[in-house]
């Protein structure tokens, strides 16, 4: 299956956050419901303008923040820019400016610890810690997650969180056990989800893995 849609889409690019757990943290936040190339343009913004460091964000103006915020959606810039304040003087209080330092922990003591920021659930921390390449755990987005339990990986549930943990622990059983390995399936089912394997109108027709979508095999006309 990857394989087949890595013919399709080629080598997804990582987001350009790169390996730094809180650039991560604000790539998701200076951006709301934004394509990606809006959320990559506002990024750049936060980093030339504001800085990444936790000591830059928190001495920004509130204005600046939200005007960069602004560039990426105009959903609440204001308060994406006061939870961004928030986020770098939790990093500067309990992580001694560093939050980088979870990268070097076991799993379940810096999943946990990723889990206390906001919007940074189960799957998010299981994401930022796969991205940067530090723990060989399975993370994924809504769209890769979509992809993955219509194909017949996991269940589908309620709770979003049960949804992704059923379909990254089917997954991971016929994946390679390496960090870099499963951001790139991740980020190529990602791909797929956000392209072809869309929430509300899949484009079925010009899907190349239809043979094994469990999904498709049940919806088809």
């Amino acid at each position: 299956i990857l394989a087949t849609l890595r013919k399709r889409y080629g080598t997804p690019a990582p987001p350009a956050a790169g390996r730094d757990p809180l650039a991560l943290i604000f790539w998701e936040m200076v951006a709301y419901l934004a394509a990606d190339d809006t959320r990559r343009k506002a990024f750049e913004a936060l980093r030339d303008r504001v800085g990444l460091a936790p000591s830059a964000v928190l001495d920004a103006p509130l204005s600046v923040l939200a005007d960069v915020c602004r560039s990426g959606g105009p959903v609440q810039p204001g308060e994406r820019a006061k939870r961004m304040k928030l986020v770098a003087a939790f990093v500067i209080d309990e992580f001694d400016g560093d939050l980088s330092q979870v990268l070097r922990w076991d799993y379940a003591k810096a999943a946990k610890a990723l889990r206390r920021f906001p919007s940074v659930g189960e799957p998010g921390a299981d994401r930022i810690l796969m991205l940067c390449g530090s723990h060989a755990v399975f993370g994924l987005d809504s769209n890769a997650l979509r992809v993955l339990y219509r194909i017949g990986y996991g269940e589908e549930m309620k709770n979003y969180t049960k949804t992704s943990r059923s379909s990254r622990d089917a997954a991971s059983a016929e994946l390679p056990k390496k960090a870099a390995a499963l951001a790139a399936a991740s980020l190529l089912l990602r791909e797929h989800g956000k392209e072809t394997c869309k929430y509300t109108v899949p484009r079925c027709e010009e899907c190349p893995i239809t043979a094994a979508c469990a999904w498709y095999g049940a919806h088809r006309v």
